[in-house]
């Protein structure tokens, strides 16, 4: 996987928003997406905080988008 920049959480949806996937609801700071076709990710929105490579790839796997494809919406 090549490397991502660190990025808020804010950016990672819009970026998901922009390959489909919508707010389903958010609990807390949590926003649950989902795509058309079914596929599901979580992702947290912390004022001021960039979300870990860790997490991010979580985040990906869970879209099942992999990091190359994801750069084209940020």
């Amino acid at each position: 996987m090549s490397r991502l920049s660190r990025l808020r959480g804010r950016e990672v949806i819009a970026a998901l928003r922009r390959a489909g996937f919508g707010v389903l609801r958010i609990k807390g700071s949590h926003h649950f997406l989902q795509h058309r076709d079914g596929r599901r990710t979580v992702v947290p929105v912390h004022a001021g905080e960039t979300i870990g490579p860790g997490l991010m790839s979580k985040i990906l796997a869970d879209a099942d988008i992999d990091a190359e494809a994801f750069t084209k919406w940020i």
